[in-house]
């Protein structure tokens, strides 16, 4: 497959750690056009389980949403297949000696879908929107530490941060910070998304299918596909018929029984690690589960390791809070790593409720296929302290919408994970993240522990604080963690060139060719 060359940004000033690895993630490289291979007049049919409801990149958190914008929308940085950001719609940036400072310089000859050219002014109004706290962005919290974003010419951007921000990096790298046009608002963007991606959208049928078409000057290379048709299947067993009879030719499953059965003649299967993480969510703020005790008493009565075996058939990992490679915990430092019956009842004793508490799980329909089977184990597992579980099994909607509101007890999630903690958890767990109202659990340890993570590139130093942040979550089951799953990718043997990322992400399946 020929490869479009990166070249490598200059990168002088800030410390020597995010130097280097800026520099080293230059020289790597990514991106590129697809295969010579390719079919011009190929549609490639993707099967997703839930209508993307979120079509504006900032407002983005499920997973399907993020699958089809990420087709339509760029971000100023790219990320290796090690997830490491490199050069995107910019270059990796300059960054001043003190590293509060750092200049981009945007690739020129770049439109939006609608014709218009992608400038710094789009970029800074992309930002600046993101961090008004009326946008209710799910990205807001990676730019935290950004006092000022300037449009000095067309070319150039300069970001200005308050302290320094090891981590403000890796949030340039999501397609919920993607760059949107200055002239248009979010409720036209909702229906007529208008990107620099590979594709732009087309057509949309609700609850049956989103239709894209190639994007002739997308910067970065041609696009494999002439068509990209994200189409809407619920169920498990629908997805496998239509990948054997060929009326879809890719899909994601975490279940490996059903990717199994998937297999045929006219298929291949690719199996790959994630960051994601699949968890409890306890709302510490819930009138049931304020009382440290009663959440320690639901980490203690679960095993994570039932969990995997009865819902994911196997198929995952034990994981603790960070999933991030260099970072990641311990999944064995918590209390009670594994199920301990006696620990949880001594822990609803303290809570005053030795007998056990009613509560209701939230769990979700269609947009993960564990998610039902997750929320069943656990109540089987709680209903041995007398911890009695009504599951409320939601359409992926009303799922997300009960979710985004804080509108319960405790949730069955699917997360995406990063490669930087920060990235990761700020958003969570800090007083004025996004979702630290979902999240329910803060305190002025953590967030001094965050601050602290952020304020140096010394990888030693940050696993270090990272380590405590992770051990704070667990000793308050903030959240029970509970394991990251393998994901299937079932292909076509029609689809080349697919390029399978852990981080689930789709962002570069526009190298795909389909014939």
């Amino acid at each position: 497959m020929p490869r479009t060359s990166r070249k490598p940004a200059l990168v002088t000033g800030t410390t020597a750690g995010l130097a280097a690895a800026l520099l080293l993630t230059a020289c790597s490289g990514s991106g590129g056009s697809a295969g010579s291979t390719a079919n011009g007049a190929g549609t490639l049919v993707f099967g997703i389980t839930a209508d993307p409801t979120q079509m504006v990149p900032w407002t983005a958190t499920s997973e399907q949403s993020i699958q089809v914008l990420s087709q339509i929308y760029s971000p100023l940085l790219d990320t290796d297949k090690d997830n490491a950001p490199t050069a995107g719609l910019a270059d990796l940036p300059k960054v001043s000696d003190d590293g509060l400072t750092y200049t981009f310089t945007l690739k020129k000859g770049v439109t939006f879908a609608d014709g218009s050219t992608l400038d710094s002014a789009d970029v800074k109004h992309t930002f600046d929107t993101i961090m008004d706290k009326a946008s209710k962005a799910s990205s807001r919290s990676y730019f935290a530490s950004v006092k000022s974003v300037a449009a000095p010419d067309p070319q150039t951007v300069v970001v200005t941060l308050s302290k320094p921000d090891a981590s403000f990096p890796v949030g340039l790298t999501a397609v919920t910070t993607g760059i949107v046009p200055s002239e248009k608002t979010a409720d036209t963007l909702a229906t007529q998304p208008d990107g620099s991606g590979p594709y732009q959208f087309a057509s949309r049928v609700p609850n049956q299918s989103i239709t894209l078409t190639r994007n002739e000057k997308y910067y970065a290379g041609k696009p494999g596909a002439a068509k990209v048709e994200f189409r809407i299947i619920p169920d498990d067993q629908s997805m496998v018929s239509a990948l054997k009879t060929g009326s879809v030719d890719a899909a994601v499953f975490t279940n490996p029984v059903t990717a199994k059965t998937a297999a045929s003649n006219n298929t291949k299967t690719e199996s790959v690690g994630s960051l994601s993480y699949h968890v409890l969510q306890l709302r510490a703020t819930s009138p049931v589960l304020k009382d440290v005790n009663a959440r320690l008493a639901v980490q203690c009565a679960i095993s994570r390791k039932d969990v995997i075996d009865s819902a994911a058939l196997g198929a995952g990992e034990v994981t603790g809070p960070i999933t991030s490679p260099q970072f990641a915990s311990d999944p064995q430092q918590q209390p009670c790593p594994t199920q301990d019956l006696t620990k949880a009842k001594e822990y609803l004793a303290k809570a005053g409720t030795p007998n056990g508490f009613a509560l209701k799980v939230m769990t979700s329909e269609g947009l993960y296929s564990t998610a039902v089977d997750e929320a069943q184990a656990v109540q089987a597992q709680l209903g041995k302290v007398g911890i009695t579980v009504t599951i409320e099994s939601l359409d992926s909607g009303e799922y997300v919408k009960r979710w985004l509101a804080a509108d319960f007890d405790a949730a069955i999630a699917s997360n995406g994970g990063s490669a930087d903690p920060n990235t990761m958890y700020a958003r969570y767990f800090t007083p004025t993240g996004t979702y630290n109202e979902v999240a329910g659990y803060s305190s002025d340890q953590l967030t001094q522990l965050f601050a602290e993570g952020i304020a140096t590139t010394d990888t030693a130093k940050r696993k270090a604080i990272y380590s405590q942040v992770s051990q704070d979550l667990v000793d308050n089951a903030a959240w029970v963690w509970l394991f990251t799953p393998k994901e299937f990718i079932v292909l076509n043997k029609g689809v080349q060139n697919f390029e399978a990322r852990s981080d689930a992400s789709l962002a570069t399946m526009w190298k795909a060719t389909v014939s």
